[in-house]
């Protein structure tokens, strides 16, 4: 796994979804620490940084991956070479055991709403929402899924064809159809790429709208998401702008004149939140940001 070729892969979209992001930027660091002839503790830490900034620049909206490296180095100053070493290679393991811990956590506490007979809506691609699903299936749960198909790059088909692979009935919608989908529906689930400290969703463009829509059906909508996407940098004034895309991802040879917008992700407004599910628990959105700076005071420290 080389850095260059990871960095790469994370700017085309080869990887997808924050905590997938996370963990594949958490495995690169961790060869390019195994990979590293450094004779010194100093250059040892300026390779590790570089390949930090390398990786985050790749996606500069990812506060799980920020808040995973940031967990990485703070323990991390003046070591011999090999204590350096050795703090980096635990606090990444450590990371990772973080990653698959909420991830069981939050699958076991998320599949307690899906009840036999269910009808799940969601949107995107979520390793989350797919691990929820799985949990919910071994269960032995008799569910099925209303899956959207997330224009203009289709993550929701790889959602449909992970489901269906799995023995999990799906039905593939539209994006436009949505409504007619939500309102059939007993409860929603959708990951998350961000929380910020007001307690909005950054998730992938359409969820808000989702979000309205379940509001007035009264299906319940939970937003299913590691705690590290918290993004820390919101409390300082500091919130990252969303995504834009290159316009054509929605039309490669639109006419002249045709201006075309192309944001990849939005904030769900809190109120239209039920809860966010994470490895703490079932909150809703305002005391989930409290709830993350009590369990994770380190993640704070600037």
């Amino acid at each position: 796994m080389e850095l260059n070729d990871s960095v790469r892969q994370i700017k085309e979209l080869k990887v997808q979804g924050a905590e997938m992001i996370a963990r594949f930027a958490l495995e690169t660091i961790r060869n390019v620490l195994k990979q590293s002839n450094a004779d010194s503790a100093g250059l040892l830490y300026s390779e590790m940084a570089d390949a930090r900034k390398k990786l985050a620049a790749a996606r500069p909206t990812e506060p799980c991956m920020f808040n995973a490296f940031k967990y990485v180095f703070m323990d991390v100053k003046n070591e011999s070479t090999i204590e350096m070493y050795k703090s980096f290679l635990e606090r990444i393991e450590l990371a990772l055991k973080h990653f698959d811990f909420a991830q069981q956590t939050i699958a076991k506490i998320a599949s307690q709403k899906v009840k036999n007979g269910s009808i799940i809506f969601t949107h995107c691609h979520s390793s989350t929402v797919i691990e929820i699903l799985k949990e919910a299936k071994r269960q032995k749960k008799h569910f099925e899924v209303y899956n959207t198909e997330t224009r203009p790059r289709f993550q929701g088909r790889k959602t449909a064809a992970e489901l269906a692979a799995l023995g999990i009935p799906v039905t593939h919608f539209v994006d436009a159809a949505a409504r007619y989908a939500i309102k059939k529906c007993d409860v929603a689930f959708i990951g998350a790429d961000a929380i910020t400290s007001e307690g909005k969703v950054v998730n992938k463009i359409g969820s808000e709208l989702f979000a309205e829509v379940a509001k007035k059906f009264e299906v319940p909508f939970y937003s299913c998401t590691d705690s590290w996407k918290f993004d820390v940098e919101s409390i300082f004034g500091y919130e990252k702008n969303l995504e834009m895309r290159s316009e054509t991802e929605v039309w490669e040879d639109a006419p002249k004149g045709v201006k075309v917008n192309n944001y990849a992700f939005e904030k769900v407004d809190p109120e239209l939140v039920t809860g966010i599910i994470s490895e703490m628990g079932i909150y809703r959105p305002d005391v989930f940001v409290q709830e993350v700076k009590h369990s994770y005071p380190e993640l704070f420290e600037r």
